[in-house]
């Protein structure tokens, strides 16, 4: 295995760069990188790290349309949190359930609770990372990596050399309360937490107000940034102001007066211009966090509503502006949440997956999701247990996703679309329908109830009139003639429950040439 300048990332990543850029929109594939290497060792009889991936890997999501490949948790583990998590009932009870062979060495720690800012030894280190980052990049994929802004590992380098980014406490706090807090190299820190719930405790909390800290996460954000395209950042709105301060109050000292991601997104752009920042993101805290610098946030309320069959919920939240939702992340999956295939039956999962995977925004795809895995691994296991590939739903999403490749759904223009019904028809309200508009034109209806839907569907496009059009949905494979009247002044739509269309619309035309 040759060695992988850092000319030949740099010239890779802007082969690269024309696929990320031309996606305003992207589609990201999120992998578990562990234990997604440990099951590409098993496959191939032989140890596979980030350098020896088999290209054709990286090919395949290049060739289903991704943009973007999220390799979650390649920091280095931390020792004392996988110890800590050994130690803990509860979650050893939560791997015994997920792995049925379950033994203690599938304990490698939390992705999470990051002992430093290094790729991991065992899954190539950093000249390991940077041969994935240049193979995927001769794909035209894009790559990103995790930044855990709240807090790190006890035994992350910091805690002995710079106890002063971190939340203190005193001798008598670890005392009162050594739930909350740990003595580490003589100084008391605090564990880390959110205002809701008690201290998590395999981490150690960083103190968002201190000038100190912002400067050092300055730092470490310019050395991750040389090593990948963009970040997705645990629960960022713990970080913010307002949110730090309702924490911690006056352990934090004072607030800067400026923010913590305005001052941090800025000062990475100013040597990596076009870096992304993704946030995870919750209690309706997303668009504050786009206003920050976020390139996108977690939509965690369509998810949720989705989950819920809240059909009703979903056309207002839809309706929100829409450079708003071109900043979101949609998705069924992701490894903080259950798998699909385990909260929706088999129509309501295909159903979800269209509604997301074609709403604006970037979408998220968790890998497992195609083949229908159902067990959600703990985040702390290096192995993921054997489960068969639901063969019809891997199916349906390269039906699904052979549709998406268009770059329509990248670039184009999303519209809401207005449905409606009649008197004694009020299942219109089950129906949800939107537009792209760019190379080529979609229409997307979906029924997402449990009962049959209909209503009339009105479209932006009123240069459509006088003209007929050919209407065609290769997921489902059926083709419609209507006239471009129909289309603008209401489409008359009927569809099964957890039923859709995903209708692409070409003038008759177009379809009768030679």
């Amino acid at each position: 295995m040759g060695t992988v300048t850092a000319t030949e990332v740099r010239e890779d990543a802007r082969f690269g760069s024309r696929r990320w850029a031309s996606a305003d929109q992207p589609f990201v594939y999120e992998i578990n990188t562990w234990p997604w290497l440990n099951q590409l060792s098993v496959e191939a009889g032989r140890s596979v790290d980030l350098s020896t991936v088999p290209d054709e890997r990286w090919a395949a999501l290049a060739d289903a349309g991704f943009d973007a490949v999220w390799l979650m948790g390649v920091w280095k583990r931390s020792a004392a949190g996988a110890a800590i998590a050994l130690g803990d009932d509860a979650l050893v009870a939560s791997f015994q359930a997920a792995l049925p062979d379950y033994r203690p060495e599938d304990v490698i720690g939390s992705p999470y609770c990051v002992g430093d800012y290094q790729v991991d030894p065992h899954l190539g280190g950093r000249a390991g990372l940077a041969h994935a980052r240049a193979a995927l990049a001769r794909h035209g994929l894009r790559l990103i990596l995790d930044f855990v802004p709240n807090h790190v590992a006890p035994d992350h380098p910091w805690t002995s050399t710079h106890p002063e980014l971190f939340i203190r406490g005193s001798r008598q706090d670890l005392d009162d309360d050594p739930r909350s807090f740990v003595e580490i190299g003589g100084s008391v820190l605090a564990r880390g937490r959110d205002p809701y719930f008690p201290a998590w405790p395999d981490v150690v909390q960083l103190n968002a107000s201190a000038p100190a800290l912002r400067t050092a996460v300055t730092t470490t954000l310019r050395d991750i940034a040389e090593q990948c395209d963009g970040v997705r950042c645990d629960m960022a709105m713990l970080a913010m102001n307002g949110v730090f301060t309702r924490t911690w109050g006056d352990r934090a000292g004072d607030p800067p007066d400026e923010d913590y991601w305005p001052a941090v997104i800025p000062a990475v752009r100013d040597t990596h211009p076009g870096f992304r920042f993704i946030a995870e993101a919750y209690w309706d805290l997303e668009w504050e966090l786009q206003q920050q610098g976020f390139d996108f946030c977690y939509d965690k309320r369509l998810y949720d509503r989705l989950v819920a069959g809240e059909v009703r919920q979903l056309q207002p939240h839809l309706s929100a502006d829409r450079r708003y939702q071109q900043q979101l992340v949609r998705f069924i999956e992701n490894h903080d949440e259950p798998r699909a295939a385990a909260v929706f039956d088999a129509r309501r999962e295909r159903a979800a997956a269209v509604a997301t995977l074609t709403q604006a925004g970037a979408r998220l795809v968790h890998d497992g999701q195609f083949e229908g895995r159902k067990i959600r691994l703990p985040v702390f296991l290096g192995r993921y247990p054997t489960e068969v590939t639901d063969r019809a739903l891997a199916e349906f999403y390269a039906t699904l996703l052979a549709a998406l490749k268009d770059s329509t759904f990248r670039t184009g223009t999303w519209e809401l679309c207005h449905c409606s019904g009649w008197p004694g028809n009020d299942t219109s309200q089950n129906l949800l329908a939107w537009s792209w508009d760019g190379e080529q034109r979609w229409l997307i209806v979906v029924n997402l109830s449990d009962a049959e839907a209909s209503g009339n569907v009105r479209t932006p496009w009123r240069e459509l009139q006088g003209h007929t059009y050919t209407l065609t949905d290769s997921t489902t494979n059926t083709v419609f003639e209507r006239s471009g009247d129909d289309l603008t002044n209401g489409l008359y739509v009927q569809l099964a429950p957890w039923n859709w269309h995903l209708l692409r619309v070409m003038p008759r035309s177009d379809l009768d040439a030679p």
